[in-house]
């Protein structure tokens, strides 16, 4: 779910878009990059010397993607577009969708996509936290909504075409726990099992109502539920607790809200539709939980890289997140979950 200057609410499924410089980090051109506080809240640089994603693809599920994006172009692998589709694609993951127009809210997935992997030290906008990882892009939404049903194949894709880590910036309407907890609603549960039986990660947002629950499908048993901080390190207002009832959760960055484009998240937008308010053509800040999830998702990336299991990349995940201020690791809360991801402590622990 994203924030984009103003608060954008959920749908059944909506976009959620509410230290000394190491070696690899000083090599980044990328104009950008000192706005880019998250990276350093999750020492993503630090991470780098050790893993940068190679041969790890991250399927963005979600508004599509600008596919000519140059953050995005040399990052791409084939996608896929389910919206009022059925079970098979009938598009390639453009932002545009089927009828090739776009709509409002779709520059949701572009800006996901950049956080996660965006083309780094290319002299063009911003930084990915997994330089090397790639995207897949496949279209669930359209104008910002879609069902359960579309999300379902998307997740299915991914995990039968090659993605390690599967980010889900989206999310459904408070309350809507209930559906899948008795079984009325089961497509997204299902395929979020199918994926975990095939060794693939999916990272989802947990919500912009403020709500004390993760939403769903973030609430679903083996999903990762994502919540929102600020700059400070402070947990988001408008953030959902990190709350779910295998506790699988953590927080990254996700932008204050509603405070200025630099107190935010910045990443690709499609070509030309920047907000003035920003003043970057093809780069955006937002901020939400949609923000905070691809940060997760490309620490998930690094991890992979390195050959782990999912049951470790979850497992170190958490374990090697760390509680604001006071610094513990593996130590849950309902306001962070097992804390803010820290990609530098992650890559370092073991592989078992």
């Amino acid at each position: 779910m994203s924030i984009a200057r103003l608060l954008a609410g959920t749908a059944v499924a909506t976009a959620l878009v509410a230290a000394a410089a190491t070696p690899a980090e000083a090599a980044v051109n990328d104009p950008l990059y000192d706005k880019q506080w998250g990276l350093r809240q999750i020492h993503a640089a630090q991470a780098w010397a050790t893993t940068t994603g190679t041969g790890v693809v991250i399927a963005v599920v979600d508004t599509g993607v600008d596919l000519s994006h140059p953050d995005l172009k040399s990052k791409l692998v084939p996608g896929a577009t389910f919206v009022d589709c059925g079970p098979t694609s009938c598009g390639n993951g453009d932002w545009r969708g089927p009828n090739g127009k776009p709509d409002a809210s779709d520059e949701h997935g572009s800006h996901v996509a950049g956080i996660a992997a965006a083309a780094t030290g290319n002299g063009v906008g911003v930084a990915g936290v997994a330089p090397d990882a790639q995207i897949m892009p496949i279209k669930v939404l359209e104008a910002g909504s879609g069902s359960f049903a579309d999300i379902a194949a998307g997740i299915r894709y991914a995990a039968d075409h090659g993605a390690k880590v599967v980010n889900l910036s989206l999310g459904a309407l408070p309350g809507s726990q209930a559906l899948t907890l008795t079984g009325l609603e089961s497509d997204a549960t299902e395929a979020i099992a199918y994926a975990q039986a095939r060794g693939v990660a999916v990272i989802a947002a947990a919500g912009n109502e403020t709500a004390p629950l993760c939403g769903t499908p973030a609430w679903e048993s083996g999903a990762l539920c994502v919540a929102a901080t600020d700059r400070n390190e402070v947990k988001a207002w408008y953030s959902n607790l990190g709350v779910k009832a295998d506790l699988k959760a953590v927080a990254a960055p996700g932008g204050a809200g509603l405070v200025n484009c630099d107190d935010d998240v910045w990443s690709s937008v499609p070509v030309g539709t920047g907000s003035a308010t920003c003043g970057q053509g093809d780069h955006d800040a937002y901020a939400g939980t949609s923000m905070a999830t691809p940060y997760v998702s490309g620490v998930a990336a690094l991890l992979f890289a390195q050959g782990r299991s999912l049951d470790n990349v979850y497992s170190v995940l958490m374990s090697t997140a760390r509680t604001p201020v006071v610094g513990l690791r593996g130590v849950y809360s309902p306001t962070y979950g097992w804390g803010i991801v820290d990609a530098q402590a992650a890559v370092a622990a073991p592989r078992t």
